[in-house]
């Protein structure tokens, strides 16, 4: 279901007890791509100090709902967000939710609203489930946004020192964003789309990649590794892959990385170098690997390294063994 027009209604339920409110302008700012946010509601109990202020809800137009604890260890505040978001859901007057929480026990209330056909977007820190951020529709890292360095780029362009966007993602953040999707998932997943459009005959456009990792990962965006365009994320950090352009488009190919010819001389050469004979298929794998670490059996069509093999002239599979053929006898002539 796509989500983007700027007529959606949109109901944006704060849990004050699990998100700071340094995140309150970048959540509003974020909701204006999906639409407009009619409920603007924040639970908690504001007899204690939670860092939401009165200017902080004024300048956002947010409304406080205080929720006292009736019993220690209860936390009634969730309840009480859980049962607003059913009773907006039954009113018919919104088109999707966002629920602001890093809080796991609220899996459970987007899975519902998902089953009612809302869009659910979910914003949190990266220390959420990941089972609450698969339950959404699209999750937002609130950290990652807040952490990027304020860029004086217009929307939609890349700011000239990209480069330096990244770096400010040292190890340590990294650390804070393990919940974020792994780079290499992200290239399997495209080179996976590339292939089955190659398929199919028709070139992988930009625009298809990013809707297709949208729809697949549920927290993809590539603010959460220091980029701001997805192009120049590609460019940077998925090395299997190669842009090109088509007038004003780019699509996107999977790297050549050798000449499939070259590379079966060189398996060809590493038998003969061992005699003729090698026990252990992993041990052509590995050394592929060392000398080429982008290689990859799905860049030559092949899912499985005994397929591959089987297709080099003069090369014979048997087991988990791989061996030369040897040279076809000549024929001699029988003496008259």
């Amino acid at each position: 279901m796509a989500f983007n027009e700027t007529g959606k209604q949109i109901a944006v339920l704060i849990d004050s007890e699990n998100v700071s409110s340094r995140y309150a302008s970048i959540i509003f700012n974020e909701i204006e791509t999906y639409g407009f946010a009619s409920y603007r509601r924040i639970y908690g109990n504001w007899s204690r100090n939670n860092g939401w202020n009165e200017n902080i809800l004024l300048e956002n137009s947010i409304t406080p709902i205080q929720q006292f604890d009736y019993a220690s260890g209860k936390n009634s505040t969730d309840m009480t967000m859980v049962i607003d978001a059913m009773d907006i859901l039954y009113s018919g007057n919104v088109d999707g939710f966002c629920l602001v929480t890093s809080d796991s026990d609220f899996t459970r209330l987007a899975m519902r609203l998902r089953e009612a056909n809302m869009y659910v977007i979910g914003m949190g820190e990266s220390k959420s489930p990941l089972a609450l951020t698969k339950a959404c529709n699209k999750f937002i890292h609130l950290n990652l946004i807040y952490e990027q360095p304020a860029s004086p780029a217009a929307p939609g362009l890349v700011p000239t020192e990209e480069h330096d966007l990244h770096d400010d993602f040292s190890a340590e953040k990294g650390t804070k964003s393990s919940a974020v999707t792994p780079v290499s998932e992200i290239e399997e997943a495209i080179i996976a789309i590339v292939n089955d459009n190659e398929n199919k005959g028709r070139p992988t456009y930009m625009g298809e990649i990013g809707s297709r990792l949208n729809s697949k990962f549920t927290d993809f965006d590539v603010r959460n590794y220091g980029y701001t365009k997805l192009l120049t994320f590609i460019r940077d950090k998925c090395s299997k892959l190669e842009l090109s352009k088509e007038n004003s488009s780019y699509y996107v190919n999977v790297r050549e990385l050798d000449n499939e010819t070259d590379v079966q001389k060189e398996i060809t050469a590493m038998i003969e170098k061992s005699g003729g004979v090698i026990d252990n298929l992993s041990v052509i794998y590995d050394a592929l690997k060392k000398k080429h670490p982008a290689f990859d059996l799905k860049d030559y069509g092949y899912s499985r390294l005994s397929s591959f093999l089987r297709s080099i002239t003069g090369v014979t599979v048997k087991g988990n063994a791989v061996s030369l053929k040897p040279p076809a006898k000549t024929r001699s002539r029988k003496k008259q």
